[in-house]
């Protein structure tokens, strides 16, 4: 079992997106979802950020259980209620399934949603990075906490990442399982807080 820990510069509830009874990793972080190293049962850990005002908290923690191509997201009948819908409830509008290629030319569409330019264009910027990803990792074991991200304890301090991409290898295996032990023990599986940025909708 390995661990890949990573920096949250903003939580929309699209990055992990955490509704539906499944915790999904379908955009952003494309370092993570086509590392050739990740392998079910396999944690990801995101924690905050200055930016966030929550250094060194969880914002949530998942234990892969699945992994499927943005094709084979976009058409299973389990995520069509994370498909956006952008005049919609706030999950709604961060749904992060997205993403499918046309049938006749091979090119990848981006519907309207949080990752398009104004009007429901099309951001290039995010399509090339979110499809450069590969794939949608999926779970139904995880931890989000978000608004309520918990401080992580001084002796788990090494889980976290301090700087800009992903913190993998340099985890210690036994500190990390030591922590996973101390989450598993103190908080029940599934959402315990909104989005950090919903605040700005209220």
């Amino acid at each position: 079992m390995a661990y890949y820990s990573y920096k949250i510069e903003h939580d929309f509830g699209l990055a992990p997106n955490p509704f539906g009874g499944y915790c999904t990793l379908a955009v952003c972080k494309s370092d993570i979802r086509k590392n050739k190293k990740l392998r079910i049962g396999d944690w990801i850990l995101g924690t905050g950020s200055v930016k966030l005002n929550k250094l060194h908290q969880l914002i949530f923690a998942m234990q892969l259980e699945e992994k499927i191509t943005l094709m084979q997201y976009w058409d299973d009948s389990r995520f069509q209620f994370k498909k956006p819908v952008i005049n919609g409830s706030l999950v709604q509008m961060y749904g992060d399934n997205f993403y499918h290629k046309d049938k006749i030319t091979g090119e990848w569409i981006q519907e309207n949603s949080a990752h398009s330019s104004e009007g429901g264009n099309i951001n290039a910027d995010h399509l090339k990075t979110d499809t450069g990803g590969e794939n949608v990792l999926i779970s139904k074991l995880f931890y989000y906490f978000g608004e309520k991200a918990i401080k992580v304890p001084d002796a788990y301090l090494s889980i976290c990442n301090e700087g800009r991409n992903i913190k993998s290898t340099s985890i210690p295996v036994p500190i990390a399982d030591d922590f996973i032990n101390w989450l598993t023990n103190h908080y029940s599986n599934g959402i315990h807080g909104d989005p950090i940025n919903w605040k700005n909708h209220k």
